[in-house]
């Protein structure tokens, strides 16, 4: 049978021990940085800063053609929030303002223009800067709606356009019918934050303890190595919480960001990731016993592959091959999936649940390495 004071005893102990713990939080600044201060930055940072969407794109606007159809269609530039055009009359004075820098397109309105539109061949010419090839397509696919709505508009007016034929393209964007970039980036700063707090902090405040060999003095007493462990996961656990909070009532009331799975999937899925997090950095905090190593292994195994490797600013489809398969082992991959699954397609469980398994299989074995570390340790 077993022994009710037993378990009162050990639930004393790691009560003792989270109290530590919190107080020790609560006495270190760079703890507290790390765990309020740095998400608060980083939401302010990611939301209003950071932005992959291309507004205002300074372009040179080249009418050759002075026909009221082409400053129709050149109207349509003028009026686009993508675009801030700068009239100008000849392409080489055009293209001295893009070789300064001063404009990252130019649109160009040929002296032919109408007469070719009215022949059904009619083109308008569009140069972007190519240093940034990304910004370059996606200026080019701006370029191309906006010439495409003008057709539309014609067509809807009654006044089709020569050169069009029967079928027309409709397109539709889902899931993010906006197309705006902090729909993915806000939710995103959940991995960030929860990897900051969860490996990175939980890694230093540990490693410093074994530096400064207050572990050692607590081997010397009954509590037990699961012990050890709950009462430095649990406080690092309840300000991840924390912070997964703060992000997603920024997402949800600063940033107008939708969340159209269920909120309770979403806790549950990231309490599974931040237990990684944490079992990542008690494992190498446990293994090196030295500040600065942890945090390098933390840095490098965690944090940096969030950011880059994780889908959440470069889609891993187009990643060399060789990457792609080195992010099946990241955890960052499941949960940047997970979130923007739950955030913008809502509870599609069919991807919910594989990678939910996943995440909770990497805590599991995470956790039991940390335990054999610990045990290790005292024996």
């Amino acid at each position: 049978m077993s022994n009710p004071s037993h378990g009162y005893g050990k639930g004393r102990r790691v009560l003792a021990l989270v109290i530590k713990e919190s107080r020790q939080i609560v006495r270190d600044p760079s703890s507290i940085a790390i765990a309020v201060v740095m998400p608060t930055i980083l939401i302010l940072l990611f939301g209003f800063a950071l932005s992959l969407d291309v507004k205002n794109v300074p372009v040179a606007l080249v009418l050759e053609d002075s026909s009221p159809i082409a400053g129709d269609v050149a109207a349509g530039f003028k009026l686009s929030r993508y675009f801030d055009p700068r009239i100008v009359r000849s392409f080489p004075y055009a293209e001295r303002l893009m070789r300064a820098g001063e404009v990252d397109g130019i649109i160009r309105f040929r002296s032919d223009f109408s007469t070719r539109l009215m022949r059904g061949d009619a083109e308008v010419q569009v140069v972007v800067h190519g240093t940034d090839a990304n910004t370059a397509r996606i200026i080019e696919t701006y370029a191309q709606g906006v010439v495409a709505q003008w057709g539309l508009r014609q067509a809807a007016e009654g006044k089709p356009v020569t050169g069009l034929g029967p079928v027309r393209l409709q397109s539709r964007v889902w899931f993010n019918e906006a197309g705006e970039s902090s729909y993915f980036l806000v939710p995103g700063l959940i991995v960030l934050i929860m990897t900051l707090i969860g490996a990175l902090l939980t890694a230093l405040v540990v490693a410093r303890e074994w530096e400064r060999g207050t572990l050692e003095a607590l081997f010397v007493t009954p509590v037990r190595a699961d012990e050890i462990l709950l009462g430095k996961i649990i406080p690092y656990f309840i300000l991840g919480i924390v912070g997964f909070a703060l992000t997603v009532a920024a997402a949800q009331f600063l940033f107008d960001v939708p969340l159209r799975g269920s909120l309770w999937v979403l806790t549950i899925v990231s309490m599974l990731y931040l237990l990684v997090a944490l079992g990542i950095g008690l494992v190498a905090s446990s293994v090196t016993k030295s500040q600065f190593v942890a945090s390098q292994v933390a840095l490098i195994a965690t944090l940096l592959p969030a950011l880059m490797l994780s889908g959440f600013l470069y889609d891993i489809r187009s990643m060399p091959i060789a990457l792609q398969y080195i992010t099946y082992i990241l955890p960052a991959r499941y949960f940047v999936t997970l979130l923007q699954t739950l955030f913008l397609a809502g509870n599609i469980w069919s991807v919910i649940l594989p990678n939910a398994a996943v995440l909770a299989g990497m805590a599991i074995l995470l956790m039991g390495i940390a335990r054999a570390a610990t045990r290790k340790r005292l024996t």
